[in-house]
């Protein structure tokens, strides 16, 4: 439910609009379904590790065992970063979504409501943690079922007495629509959608039995998520004409779901979608606080940030690393308060370039592991789980992942001009992550880890 649920939010009820209107309604299930599939061997390649070295704070660990140290220590700090300033995103998140209702209320209100709630959550225990996201997810995916059986009751006229049919996919230059960049550019918001499934990997480290409840999800995951975009957007290219301009933006009153609920004849339909988007939206928080703060607890306990993050109180949650990343969100969102907002937003480019570098992260992460477990005589027949079509997988989200990175933002130079301010907006994160990176390098001279030397002892989470 928590990888599931991580990866239900904003993206498939407000950025999927977007994706049909820029590159057609067979563009936008094209690019979703090939993220779809890199998403799928990104999590057996997870699965495989996690399963077998079960650890909070995982791709940290991974990471420093089969890579090498100090890429371990980046992609450590890199995860806490990107999931921190993930918190700042959706505390202005809920500030829009409650003027929805409250046009005229104190914005602060809402934010610091909402960073209660998230704290509280994860200061009770972990249980805490896994209930409210247990219901978070359950009320995302109840909505996705009801908006696709609507759907297709619609296209196939048994709702309104009117049969839809396929009309909207033939329509001007559908089903495929601005050609090979308009494609690669749904590319970029489908992977954003799908950020958050690796949360469960985080989680490994403090599930009750990790070599049988990881395998399990992985082997069910894939398969809701296929079934719940690529029906959604059908649904959607279906019933809304890509060419309508409303898709394109990004408030609850003309989400996607709102606008076929409200074809369907539910008057009340932007109020409720405006209530499963706040969900959607501290689920998120939620899950960016569990991660952030396991992540940095796990870089205190190797040395690798200051002691005092790397304690636990009697209920086994790191209270010291939870309050320091609580304190860097809020901080972060209020960066929204000055200047025009320039700040906050190069602060959630780099967060989104993160994700996808903890992503390529895993991928090679797990390409060294199993050439490693292989090389010290290991038995794949011992492993808890073992991903498949090794080594396609983990190889095929490499490459896409370094597509993904690469032209996160080509816009910026195939306009007949470079949009320098884009451009440093889009890929702040990549220097950043190399900076770290090599200086820590540079710093302990670390090398990569010989195959032979690979370290496989398991870990106490």
């Amino acid at each position: 439910m928590i990888s599931l649920g991580g990866s239900i939010g904003t993206g498939i009820f407000l950025a999927s609009g977007g994706a049909i209107h820029t590159a057609g309604p067979g563009g936008a299930l094209l690019a979703y379904f090939a993220i779809a599939i890199m998403v799928y061997f990104l999590m057996t390649s997870l699965a495989e590790m996690a399963a077998y070295m079960p650890v909070a704070g995982s791709f940290k660990v991974y990471a420093t065992k089969f890579v090498d140290p100090a890429f371990g220590f980046a992609i450590g700090w890199n995860y806490w970063y990107n999931w921190a300033i993930t918190i700042a995103a959706e505390l202005a998140a809920v500030v829009l979504i409650m003027k929805f209702w409250f046009p005229d209320s104190p914005s602060f209100i809402w934010s610091g409501i909402a960073l209660l709630l998230m704290f509280g959550f994860n200061y009770l225990s972990v249980k805490g943690f896994g209930e409210a996201e247990f219901w978070f997810a359950l009320i995302k995916i109840i909505t996705v079922i009801i908006f696709i059986i609507t759907g297709f009751f619609m296209i196939f006229g048994i709702m309104n007495g009117e049969a839809i049919g396929l009309t909207n996919f033939t329509i001007g230059d559908a089903p495929f629509s601005g050609g090979f960049f308009a494609i690669l550019g749904v590319f970029m918001a489908a992977g954003f959608s799908f950020q958050g499934t690796e949360l469960l990997g985080v989680a490994a480290g403090e599930s009750e039995n990790p070599e049988k409840s990881i395998p399990k999800a992985i082997n069910t995951v894939f398969w809701r998520i296929l079934l719940f975009y690529i029906f959604a957007i059908f649904v959607i290219g279906a019933i809304i004409p890509y060419t309508d301009e409303r898709l394109l933006s990004e408030a609850v009153s003309v989400s996607p779901f709102t606008l076929v609920f409200e074809r369907a004849g539910l008057a009340f339909a932007a109020s409720v979608m405006n209530a499963v988007i706040l969900t959607a939206v501290l689920s998120a928080g939620n899950s960016g606080m569990y991660a952030s703060t396991r992540m940095l607890w796990n870089l205190a306990r190797e040395g690798n940030a200051p002691k005092f993050l790397g304690k636990l109180n009697k209920r086994g949650v790191p209270v010291n690393a939870l309050i320091v990343t609580a304190v860097i969100g809020s901080f972060a969102f209020l960066s929204t308060f000055f200047g025009d907002g320039q700040v906050y937003i190069w602060l959630l480019n780099a967060s989104g370039m993160a994700g996808f570098i903890t992503w390529l992260g895993i991928a090679i992460s797990h390409y060294r592991f199993r050439r490693a477990y292989l090389a010290q005589g290991g038995d794949l027949n011992k492993l808890p789980y073992r991903a498949k079509l090794f080594p396609f997988g983990p190889l095929f989200a490499l490459v896409l992942c370094t597509i993904i990175i690469i032209g996160q933002n080509f816009q910026a130079i195939t306009n007949g001009h470079i949009d320098w301010q884009g451009l440093f907006a889009a890929y702040i994160g990549i220097p950043l992550f190399l900076i770290v990176w090599l200086g820590y390098k540079m710093k302990h001279k670390t090398k990569l880890v010989p195959l032979k030397d690979c370290d496989f002892e398991k870990m106490d989470s």
